[in-house]
């Protein structure tokens, strides 16, 4: 079994050094082989296979110019390194170049040759015959082209790890190592080019665009990574097509009914030339002319599309190109190609026929027009000048694809070098040990390119990353139209370098692009009209999410560029304008000095300071008078002094608040009116006790000497100052800035604890509630002594004007809160003053009859003949309802007697007598410490 098997092997030797692989080729001999796989057809003639006899091999058709251009660059490269003294000297590179007619069978039917070849000499069979003429194995191959045709061949040559170094497949799917692992590239991969097209898309603020992708390998993995890219960036795609050149001539005129209906004027095109052409060409006949073209890198400078009969069509379109290389003496070497030279590359005689067309003596496309083919074609003569032919094989002008196919060719080769020039010890491979250039193998190559590091020809460093990828450079071209002859012409707007920071990426001169060929406007290719700045997209429902409708920002919120998703709240300080575009720093306000309002009050303080200070200089002026003294001076003087503060404290009110001026002025306030009701509250108290004593003995004295009343001040004081002292140690005031008013920032206080605020007024209320109804009970004493009717005027004031503060404090707000407070302290104060002191001062200084002992001494009697009368009309009705007789009346006598043994100076003390025994009221004007029974 095993004999047969070499002698089956030995057969397929013999055979595939001969004659496997496609018969057309480019082939030369040398000491390392390599293998090139270039789309010289765009595709191959459909034709049904019916098993009727053996299946042909399918033809291949349109020649493709710039193919072979690539394959010419890759022949020119060889040339380059077997003539150079510095790269593999002594070696000689040869090669074995097929034609992959741009699908997938006819490329593998070529890899197979290479793959067949390099399984043969691993199976060692020298033992069995001389196989010494055969032709080396490849060791690398160059190309494919196309994405899809790569795929295919990767897959094969990776079972063999034949290093594959591809010029034009861009597919990211590719990147996949564990899935391709021979497979390496000298062109950028679609994951970059997607993320430029949508930056691209972004960056001309366009959001409703049509997705077209080649249906292979290519278009769908380059159109998903697209999609992913342009969701991130809010854009939408209104159609999303797969399109292919063997599509029928319905299904393409379909789908170019679905693009002339569509709204958006942007259609991004992730496809190769062959499959776009039916498109375009179906576009040009419609005249189809108002959409832009966003064209990926493989057929964005493609011959088979930039024709002049599809100009009208494609003109404007913007489009991808990989960065331009140079190639020294390449266009010397393209011009000086003809079929009697080139005898080595069978491509060439095809090419001779095609750009000249005619037909080489022998050619076998002679003989099928022998056969019958309508087309006519003279014979070449072989003295055509290829200079003189206007072809894009001679298109030196950008060197894209070409430059990259001379790339790879340059990295197999300094890949040898690094073989060639490795050191025991310094190797690679097991051991540090290093590959032998004569006996290597097709995998230690590849090892030796994965670590690859060299300069190229125009001074940039090459090395492949851990996807066997190369960096992403692109040139942004815009197609125009040629004022000399009407061709298409490429020009550089820009470039994209996928390697820098984010935001510098991509560069566009929009100043060098014409749109739809003639004009400089970018087109509008949006699903609803721009929004304004001031307004932001709202949701349209069963739309997406780039059709909208314009809603004009909120209140406080802005927006100040055109298609805004989200209008932006403005700062805490600051307060949106009436077109919600910016935002305006909002007015700061507080109960200020400087306006009317603050003037206003501040003068009422000062006034009532003044004023209180002028009482207070009258009763210093006037101290010995009676008036003076029946008000009990000293608790009179601490009283005003109490006004005085109060007033003063109303004034800390105004101004900015600041932290101190807010702990201060809630204290002040409170312990001020404290102090000023509590004298009023001992004042009246004592008074009404000693009226009201029928005997006054050493107790009242005592109880009510001078001392003691300033005590209970000071303690009814203390009690406030301690609230104070709790609430500023727990929930201390402070400044706040109240941001919830629109277009106002009220600086106001914040007073930490409302608790505290509230012990603090409703401890001074209870004073004054106590204090009202002692001067309510003593309403009634003499005029001259007490001012309780006014004193309770004053409660009444205070009362009506804090009862009345409450809900004013809690339903105003900002700076009317300190006014509120202060127009409350100011009437409060002022009706005090004004009820306790006026009428006295009023007497003192306009009515001094009144200011003497007599008037005095007429009041306390007065008020005694009053008492007694009710006194005795209440015994009378009592002892009256005792013994029952109605018919009595009342008798009492008032007289003034003088006792002998009595003290002198009481001789003029009025005595009220009644049935039962005579009572002494006596009245004293000295001073104090003969007072002290008052």
């Amino acid at each position: 079994m095993r004999l047969f098997l070499y002698y089956l092997t030995l057969l397929g030797s013999g055979y595939v050094t001969s004659t496997y692989g496609p018969h057309q080729r480019a082939q030369m001999t040398g000491d390392i082989l390599l293998g090139g796989l270039f789309p010289i057809h765009f595709g191959v003639a459909s034709k049904d296979q019916d098993l009727a006899a053996r299946p042909e091999s399918t033809q291949c058709v349109r020649f493709n110019f710039r193919g072979f251009r690539w394959l010419q660059a890759m022949v020119f490269a060889i040339d380059e390194i077997n003539n150079s003294s510095v790269l593999l000297p002594n070696i000689t590179l040869g090669y074995r170049i097929f034609d992959t007619c741009n699908t997938v069978s006819k490329a593998l039917e070529a890899t197979l040759s290479f793959v067949a070849q390099n399984k043969i000499d691993s199976l060692n069979l020298d033992e069995f015959c001389n196989c010494t003429d055969h032709i080396p194995s490849t060791i690398a191959v160059v190309g494919p082209a196309g994405s899809t045709v790569s795929t295919a061949v990767a897959n094969l040559l990776g079972l063999f790890y034949i290093p594959q170094i591809s010029y034009a497949s861009s597919s990211r799917l590719l990147s996949n190592k564990n899935q391709y692992k021979s497979f390496m590239r000298t062109i950028p991969t679609d994951e970059h080019q997607a993320t430029a097209m949508a930056d691209i898309i972004e960056y001309f603020q366009w959001n409703w665009v049509i997705a077209v992708a080649s249906d292979d390998d290519y278009g769908r993995p380059g159109i998903e990574k697209f999609e992913k890219e342009i969701e991130e960036r809010d854009i939408c795609i209104h159609l999303n097509e797969l399109i292919s050149q063997y599509f029928e001539d319905h299904e393409i005129k379909a789908l170019a009914d679905r693009i002339e209906n569509s709204s958006a004027k942007v259609i991004v095109v992730f496809a190769s030339a062959p499959d776009v052409e039916p498109l375009i060409k179906e576009m040009a006949r419609r005249n189809f002319t108002d959409r832009i073209w966003l064209a990926s890198e493989a057929w964005a400078s493609s011959s088979l599309i930039a024709k002049p009969e599809y100009l009208d069509v494609v003109a404007g379109t913007i489009g991808f190109a990989l960065k331009a290389g140079h190639i020294s003496g390449f266009r010397e070497f393209l011009q000086q190609v003809h079929p009697k030279k080139d005898t080595h590359n069978e491509f060439v005689r095809e090419f001779w026929e095609e750009t000249f067309n005619c037909y080489l003596k022998d050619s076998p496309r002679l003989r099928e027009t022998e056969r019958g083919s309508t087309t006519f074609r003279p014979l070449c003569t072989g003295d055509e000048d290829i200079t003189s032919v206007e072809t894009p094989y001679l298109d030196y002008t950008h060197l894209r694809i070409s430059y990259n196919a001379y790339e790879a060719v340059y990295s197999i080769a300094h890949a040898l070098q690094d073989i060639l020039n490795c050191r025991p010890g310094q190797g690679l491979f097991a051991n540090n040990s290093c590959a032998d250039i004569k006996t290597m193998e097709a995998w230690q190559v590849l090892k030796q390119l994965r670590h690859l590091n060299y300069t190229n020809s125009m001074g940039e460093r090459i090395h492949f990353d851990e996807n066997a990828d190369l960096a992403a450079n692109y040139t942004i071209i815009n197609w125009h139209r040629s004022s000399e002859d009407g061709s298409v012409v490429f020009k550089e707007v820009g470039y994209y370098n996928g390697h820098m920071k984010r935001g510098a990426k991509l560069f566009i001169d929009k100043s060098k692009i014409l749109w739809n060929g003639h004009s400089s406007e970018v087109p509008f290719s949006n699903c609803s009209e721009d929004c304004e700045p001031g307004t932001r997209k709202g949701i349209i429902d069963s739309m997406p999410t780039c059709c909208f409708e314009c809603t004009e920002c909120s209140d406080g919120e802005y927006s100040d560029h055109k298609d805004s998703s989200v209008c932006t709240k403005c700062p805490n300080n600051s307060w949106s304008n009436g077109n919600h575009t910016f935002c305006f720093l909002k007015e700061i306000e507080f109960l200020s000095w400087t306006e009317p309002f603050g003037i206003a009050l501040a003068i009422c303080a000062v006034l009532g300071v003044v004023f209180t200070a002028f009482v207070m200089g009258v009763f210093v002026r006037f101290r010995n008078t009676p008036i003076v003294k029946a008000t009990n001076r000293e608790l009179s003087y601490v009283l005003l002094f109490s006004l005085i503060c109060c007033f003063s404290s109303s004034l800390v009110f105004i101004g900015e608040p600041q932290n101190w001026t807010c702990r201060l002025r809630q204290p002040a306030f409170g312990i001020s009116f404290v102090l000023c009701i509590s004298c009023i509250l001992v004042k009246t108290n004592r008074v009404l006790l000693v009226f009201e004593a029928k005997i006054p003995t050493s107790l009242h004295r005592k109880w009510w000497g001078l001392n003691l009343q300033f005590l209970l001040v000071f303690l009814c004081t203390f009690v406030q100052v301690m609230i104070c002292v709790v609430w500023l140690y727990n929930a201390p005031p402070s400044s706040y800035r109240n941001h919830d008013i629109d277009e106002i920032i009220f600086i106001t206080c914040n007073e930490g604890s409302v608790m505290g605020l509230g012990f603090l007024i409703g401890y001074t209320c209870l004073l004054a509630a106590i204090c009202f109804f002692f001067a309510f009970k003593s309403r009634k004493l003499p005029e001259n002594f007490t001012e309780a009717k006014f004193i309770t005027f004053s409660m009444l004031i205070f009362f009506i004007v804090w009862i009345s503060f409450i809900p004013a404090y809690f339903s105003t707000y900002g700076k009317f809160v300190s006014a509120v407070e202060v127009i409350a302290i100011l009437a409060s104060s002022f009706g005090m003053l004004a009820c306790i002191f006026f009428n006295k001062v009023y007497i003192i200084l306009f009515k001094p009859s009144r200011n003497t002992i007599e008037e005095v001494r007429c009041s306390t009697a007065a008020h005694a003949f009053k008492v007694a009368a009710k006194a005795t009309l209440k015994h009378n009705t009592s002892s009256r309802r005792k013994s029952g007789s109605s018919a009595s009346t009342p008798s009492s006598t008032m007289s003034y007697k003088t006792n002998d043994d009595s003290d002198p100076n009481l001789d003029n003390r009025p005595r009220v007598s009644f049935g039962s025994g005579t009572v002494m009221l006596s009245l004293s004007f000295e001073e104090s410490r003969r007072s002290s029974m008052l």
